[in-house]
């Protein structure tokens, strides 16, 4: 099912941009451009990524407390 129809993006290709580490809209839209036109679509993409655990913002939190450095992780480029 479409979650973008501004610019064709499926559900599946916002969970695989998640599982890659994007996780907020704003991560998705850089990866697919899901959201940034109309923005009809910012909501469904919101309760898609939901408020579970992300594992760049654990990587995040690890680096604050244990104050060393990690490299950036690359999102896939868009398809």
């Amino acid at each position: 099912m479409y979650v973008c129809s501004c610019f064709g993006v499926t559900e599946q290709q916002v969970k695989m941009h998640a599982e890659a580490g994007a996780c907020t809209p704003r991560q998705i839209a850089s990866a697919c451009k899901a959201g940034t036109d109309c923005g009809g679509c910012v909501r469904t993409i919101q309760a898609m990524l939901g408020r579970g655990a992300c594992p760049r913002r654990d990587l995040l939190d690890q680096k604050q407390t244990s104050g060393g450095d990690t490299e950036p992780v690359a999102l896939p480029e868009a398809a």
